[in-house]
C-alpha cells in the first residue's frame, strides 16, 4: 500500500468539507430574525430551524461512524457531501417555515455522514503524537468558520435575503468534492454489523425529549408534553440498556467509557455543544433586536472570537502534545465561563459594545484551548480499530448535547419573556425590528437571563477536563496507511 505523501494536504480537504457544516450552523444564528420576517413565523417554530438540523445530525453519527469503518471513510464523505449540497439548495427554494425544517432536516442527514470521517481519517494517517498538531489545525477551521460564517450570513441578509445563506454551500460543496476525490486516500476497511434496533431507540428518545422541551411553553406544559419528555429519557435509558446486553454490535460500545478521558471527554462535549448552541441565539438577538444592530455589524461585534480561536488554535494544539492533558481544557473553560458572566452584565440597553468586543476576544483565548486539547485527550488514547466507533459517539454526544441546547433555550427564552412580563407576541415584533424603548431593558433581562444556562453547562465542563489523566498513547495507535516524513510538512 502507497503512503500518504502529505498528511497535511489530505487535513486540508477534509476541512473544507467539515468548514461548510461549521459555516451553516453560524450562518444560520444570525439568520433567525430575518426567517422569522421571511416566512412570517414566530420564535418556537424559527427554532425547530436549528433544532431538526442537530438532531437528524445527532442520531445518525452512531452508525455513521461505523458505516465510514465498513464502506470507507472517503466514500461516506464524498455522499454526504453531495446530501449537504443538495439539501442546501432546497433550504433555499424553500418557500414556508415547514418545508424549510423538512429541508433542514435532510441537512443533517448529510452532515452526519461528513462529520465522523474527518475525524477518522485524522486519527489513521496522523501518529498519536502529531495528532494534536493536526486537531489543532482542525480546530483552527472552526475559528474560520466562526468567523466568516455571521459576517457573511450579515452580508447576504443584508443585501440578497435569507436564502443566501444556504445559496453559499453550493460552490463550497462542488469545491469539497473535487478536492475529496483527488486528495483523500481509500482507507482499509473492516467488517461491522449495524445495530438497527439501536438507532430506532435513539431516534425515538431523542425526538420525544426534544420535542417535549421546544414545544412545552406552547402547549403551556401540558400533561402530554411532560409524557413526551418522561417517555423519551425511559427510552434512551432503555437504549442504554440494549446496548449493554445486545448481541448485536453495539452502536456505542460501553467498554469505550472504560477509557477515563474517553468517558470525561464525552461529558466535557456534550455540555460544550449545548453550551455553545445555547449562547449563540441570545447573544444575536440581544444585538439585532436590543441594540439595533444590522445582521452584519452584529456579527462584527463577535468577531474578534474568531480571530483569536483561528490564530491560536494551532499553537494550543501542539501545546497539548507537550502539556498534561488536564490544564489546558480546564483553563479555557474556566475563562469561558468567566467570559460569559461579563456578557451577562454587558448586554444591557446601553452596555458597551468595544467591552463585548474584548469579551469576545477572551472566548477567543478560552476556544483555542478548549476544541483541539478536547479532542485529542478523548481519543489518543484509543486503538485504531475503535477510532471509528469512538468518532461517532463522540460527535454524536457533542451534537446531542447542541440539540438539547437549541430545544432548553426555546423552552427557556418563553419562560423569561414571560417571566418579564412582554407581550405574547413579542417575538415578532423583535425580529422585525419594532422594538419599543420600554421593552428594551425587560427583553434584555429575559436574554441575559438564560445564559445563565450557559454557564453552568461551561462549568461542568471544567470540573469534567480538570479529571483528565496523563496516560501514554495506547501501542495499537498507528496510521493504518504509512505516513512519510510527517514532520517534513509541519
Amino acid at each position: 500500500m502507497s503512503a500518504v505523501r502529505n498528511p497535511w494536504a489530505v487535513l486540508g480537504a477534509l476541512c473544507v468539507g467539515f468548514f461548510m457544516i461549521l459555516l451553516d450552523m453560524t450562518i444560520v444564528a444570525v439568520a433567525n430574525p430575518a426567517i422569522m420576517i421571511g416566512l412570517h413565523t414566530d420564535l418556537s417554530k424559527v427554532i425547530w430551524v436549528t433544532s431538526a438540523y442537530l438532531l437528524t445530525y445527532a442520531v445518525p453519527l452512531l452508525i455513521t461512524g461505523r458505516l465510514g469503518d465498513r464502506f470507507g471513510p472517503k466514500r461516506l464523505y464524498l455522499a454526504g457531501l453531495v446530501v449537504f449540497t443538495l439539501a442546501s439548495l432546497w433550504c433555499g427554494l424553500a418557500g414556508g417555515i415547514g418545508a424549510l425544517i423538512a429541508a433542514r432536516a435532510v441537512q443533517g442527514l448529510g452532515a452526519a455522514l461528513i462529520a465522523p470521517q474527518t475525524m477518522a481519517v485524522i486519527g489513521r494517517i496522523f501518529p498519536a503524537d502529531r495528532r494534536g498538531a493536526a486537531m489543532g489545525a482542525w480546530g483552527a477551521i472552526a475559528g474560520v468558520a466562526t468567523l466568516v460564517g455571521p459576517i457573511l450570513g450579515g452580508v447576504l441578509i443584508d443585501n440578497g435575503g435569507w436564502q443566501w445563506i444556504f445559496y453559499v454551500n453550493l460552490p463550497i460543496g462542488v469545491i469539497a468534492f473535487a478536492l475529496g476525490v483527488w486528495l483523500i486516500p481509500s482507507l482499509p476497511t473492516s467488517t461491522h454489523r449495524f445495530d438497527i434496533p439501536g438507532v430506532l431507540l435513539v431516534a425515538i428518545g431523542m425526538s420525544a425529549l426534544v420535542f417535549g422541551l421546544q414545544q412545552g411553553n406552547t402547549y403551556h406544559w401540558a400533561g402530554w408534553v411532560w409524557a413526551s419528555i418522561i417517555g423519551g429519557l425511559l427510552v434512551l435509558v432503555a437504549f442504554v440498556a440494549y446496548q449493554a446486553r445486545t448481541a448485536i454490535e453495539p452502536l456505542m460500545p460501553l467498554s469505550l467509557f472504560k477509557n477515563r478521558n474517553f468517558a470525561l471527554g464525552n461529558v466535557a462535549t456534550a455540555a460544550l455543544g449545548a453550551a455553545m448552541t445555547a449562547q449563540m441565539v441570545p447573544s444575536y438577538f440581544y444585538l439585532q433586536a436590543v441594540r439595533e444592530l444590522s445582521p452584519t455589524r452584529a456579527a462584527l461585534v463577535f468577531a474578534p472570537m474568531a480571530v483569536v480561536t483561528m490564530v491560536a488554535s494551532p499553537l494550543v494544539g501542539k501545546l497539548s502534545d507537550r502539556w498534561p492533558p488536564r490544564y489546558l481544557p480546564t483553563f479555557g473553560f474556566a475563562l469561558f465561563t468567566a467570559a460569559i458572566l461579563w456578557f451577562s452584565r454587558l448586554a444591557t440597553p446601553h452596555g458597551s459594545l468595544a467591552l463585548i468586543g474584548v469579551m469576545a476576544a477572551v472566548c477567543g483565548v478560552a476556544s483555542s484551548c478548549i476544541w483541539a486539547p478536547l479532542t485529542a485527550t478523548s481519543l489518543r488514547t484509543l486503538p485504531w480499530q475503535q477510532l471509528g466507533a469512538a468518532s461517532g459517539v463522540y460527535n454524536n454526544n457533542r451534537q446531542l448535547g447542541a440539540v438539547l441546547g437549541s430545544a432548553s433555550i426555546g423552552a427557556l427564552l418563553a419562560a423569561r419573556f414571560a417571566a418579564h412580563q412582554l407581550p405574547a407576541g413579542a417575538s415578532e415584533g423583535i425580529a422585525a425590528g419594532h422594538l419599543p424603548d420600554s421593552m428594551k431593558a425587560p427583553y434584555a433581562a429575559a436574554l441575559t437571563d438564560s445564559l445563565y444556562f450557559t454557564v453552568i453547562c461551561l462549568a461542568v465542563c471544567a470540573v469534567a477536563s480538570a479529571f483528565f489523566i496523563a496516560r501514554k498513547p495506547a501501542e495499537s495507535v498507528a496510521p493504518t496507511v504509512p505516513v512519510e516524513s510527517v514532520d517534513s510538512y509541519r
